[in-house]
């Protein structure tokens, strides 16, 4: 689904030129659940970002999904993602002035869904997440964990065929971490293939791969047996 070949990203300023990746090739395998793991400043978060088509790279080659896009313009990348993928991030990232099922709708809004249409999906997705019971209250009336599940359906109201998450336990207590983790997990084996930024050993347990990254290099890539959620 994702090949990065020779993939380099330079950040620079007027006086530094930061190297954030260097040559960096990866494959992801359609269904597959990735972690990148690494010290801050290494690279990972860049290459999530890469990979989720928000940032360009300044050299290499991206093919998704069969297609070259490493010289499409921001409009046809912007297509790319709304059409194929979802992201989780560690601050949640919702919006305060919009209910829980507003907040999950919106992806829809953008794909132009019709009404009806909207309502069946979103309600269905905030069953599957176990937050219906809260549809109507706003994120600051929610715990962490819930608004990371609010999150997690947005993410995924539209069936993106991919999903990339930053951190995304990073702002949760253990206990409602491991719940985002299993529903992370669910939705792998359903077919969605995720890429997940993290520093946790144990929730990196939950992925088929662990790629280590180090000063803007993948240093190491373990394939695991993926743990029972």
């Amino acid at each position: 689904m994702i090949n990065l070949t020779n993939i380099s990203k330079i950040f620079r300023t007027e006086s530094v030129e930061t190297h954030a990746l260097d040559s960096v090739s990866l494959h992801v395998e359609r269904g597959e659940f990735v972690a990148i793991m690494g010290q801050s400043g290494s690279g990972k978060s860049t290459l999530l970002n890469i990979v989720g088509m928000l940032d360009h790279i300044d050299q290499g080659e991206y093919i998704f999904d069969g297609k070259n896009i490493s010289g499409f313009t921001e409009n046809k990348l912007a297509d790319i993602r709304k059409d194929n993928i979802g992201f989780i991030f560690q601050s949640f990232n919702l919006i305060d002035e919009l209910t829980v099922f507003e907040n999950v709708e919106l992806p829809l809004v953008y794909q132009g869904i019709a009404k009806k249409e909207r309502e069946q999906r979103v309600l269905a997705i905030l069953e599957k997440v176990d937050i219906a019971h809260r549809k109507d209250h706003y994120p600051q009336q929610l715990s962490g964990g819930q608004q990371q599940r609010v999150a997690v359906g947005r993410a995924i109201v539209a069936e993106p065929k991919m999903l990339l998450a930053d951190e995304p336990t990073g702002n949760l207590d253990s206990k409602n971490g491991e719940e985002v983790m299993k529903l992370l997990a669910q939705l792998n084996r359903e077919g969605v293939t995720i890429v997940m930024v993290t520093h946790s050993d144990h929730h990196a347990n939950y992925a088929h791969r662990v790629i280590n990254v180090l000063d803007g290099h993948i240093v190491s890539q373990n394939m695991q047996e993926v743990r029972c959620a």
